[in-house]
């Protein structure tokens, strides 16, 4: 899991009261079990991912520009090829 810098943290905090987005801050610890019943569920088709845009790798730049407008509504997916 990634961290979030302090300066982005206060920042949205800063601005959380004038724009759509909320931020929401958690700690997940994944344990085996949990990790098997996801994978249960995605195998059985009851969870699938929200994919907004696909980028290549070539295109990272404006991938990152995309989700830096905040109007991503789902994962956006940078690929990597062989």
């Amino acid at each position: 899991m990634g961290r979030r810098s302090p300066s982005r943290v206060i920042k949205a905090l800063v601005l959380s009261p004038f724009v759509s987005q909320k931020m929401a801050t958690f700690v997940a610890k994944p344990n085996a079990r949990d990790l098997e019943l996801l994978t249960e569920r995605i195998e059985a088709g009851e969870l699938k991912p929200v994919i907004d845009r696909t980028y290549s790798l070539d295109e990272l730049r404006e991938a990152m520009q995309y989700l830096e407008t905040g109007r991503a509504r789902g994962k956006v997916v940078v690929t990597v090829r062989a």
